[in-house]
């Protein structure tokens, strides 16, 4: 037991002064929580009395308020333009299905689906053998009838003979070249060739099936003649017109071009309430009906306006405003807005082009705020 005495004592005295420590640890932290208290009741107490002194003497306000770090930039006077945009698609005025014109056999189909063809080229041939046999036979028929009516002439120009057997003959003459005219007319028909240059967008028959008159053969589109086709709202009614200037802009194949307006409707569709605008499109490779498009048709212009970006007009009870900067201080200033398009707007009245605007920061100051311009 004495052996062990010494190093009990060691142990008391190092948990003795442990414990010193840790007092006095503490007290400081008390001591610092107190002293932050203080300081920011007194920062409060300070910052209400300044807002006191500042409304009772707005010139204190301006020289004790902190000064907020912004960036500026400058009204643009540039040649404004504002635009009217409409989704549009591809139409083809060459948009058919090429029908049967006589009755009879499909022998032989020879267009396929997606096949560009040129004008008169052969798709499809509907079997023919009737009408050659009935062209066989008036052909005959009228062979005879020549004969017949040329004797018959030379008689009568003798004047033997009757003037009504002259006429019969002739008359049975001109019948049979008539008949014959309508059969050949007829045989051509079951050759089925293309209208015009174009591509054959689908195949609606078959080799073997019987066809009538009217039958769609196959849907055809041309090459050419394609247009662009738009429903405007009517609130633009009397302001696009045939002849103005429209940009186009395809989106799939993010191709655009500028072209006119070629027809205006006058009808307004009374489920949306828009009314139809037709733009003129020239031959383009990648253009296909049913493509669509995105129509911007200009429908103003101010070759001299001053424009802010959008973002910067602010609103309150009184109107639309920005905020300007005079000697390092901020002026709210009112403005009358006039059109927007995309990230601009115009502005009418209240500013001349020449102030300098808040950008940077413009959230953050208020009317006769002091500030500081970041370089």
């Amino acid at each position: 037991m004495k052996k062990n005495f010494p190093f009990l004592i060691i142990f008391l005295t190092v948990l003795l002064a442990s414990c010193g420590q840790k007092d006095e640890l503490t007290a400081k932290k008390d001591e610092l929580a107190k002293l932050k208290k203080e300081a920011a009741d007194l920062r409060n107490a300070i910052e209400s009395l300044e807002k006191e002194i500042g409304v009772l003497d707005p010139e204190f306000g301006i020289t004790n308020r902190k000064s907020v770090l912004i960036s500026t930039i400058k009204p643009e006077k540039i040649h404004f333009e504002h635009f009217v945009e409409a989704t549009g698609s591809v139409l083809s005025k060459k948009d058919v299905n090429i029908s049967g014109e006589v009755s009879g056999r499909v022998q032989e189909v020879l267009a396929v689906e997606g096949m560009r063809v040129n004008k008169g080229q052969v798709l499809a041939r509907i079997d023919a053998e009737a009408i050659q046999r009935n062209i066989e036979e008036v052909e005959k028929q009228l062979e005879l009838a020549i004969i017949v009516y040329e004797k018959q002439e030379r008689l009568w120009n003798q004047q033997i003979g009757t003037e009504i057997q002259y006429l019969e003959t002739k008359n049975r003459k001109e019948t049979l070249e008539k008949s014959l005219a309508g059969l050949k007319t007829q045989a051509s028909k079951t050759i089925v060739t293309a209208p015009f240059s174009g591509n054959v967008e689908s195949v609606l028959v078959r080799t073997g099936e019987l066809v009538q008159p009217g039958t769609p053969l196959f849907h055809f589109v041309g090459e050419s003649d394609l247009f662009i086709e738009a429903d405007v709202s009517e609130r633009y009614l009397g302001i696009l017109n045939k002849g103005d200037s429209v940009d186009i802009y395809f989106p799939s194949v993010k191709e655009n071009f500028r072209t006119k307006v070629s027809a205006v409707g006058g009808v307004i569709n009374l489920n949306n309430r828009t009314f139809k605008v037709e733009v003129f499109l020239p031959y383009l490779q990648f253009a296909k009906p049913n493509l669509i498009s995105v129509l911007r048709i200009k429908d103003y212009e101010n070759p001299n306006a001053v424009t802010v970006p959008n973002y910067l007009i602010l609103q309150d009870s009184k109107g639309d405003y920005v905020f300007t900067v005079e000697n390092n201080v901020t002026k709210k200033r009112y403005i009358k807005r006039g059109m927007t398009y995309k990230e601009i707007t115009e502005v009418l009245e209240g500013l001349s082009g020449d102030e300098v605007l808040v950008d940077k920061g413009f959230r953050e100051v208020g009317d006769n705020f002091s500030v500081n311009i970041a370089q």
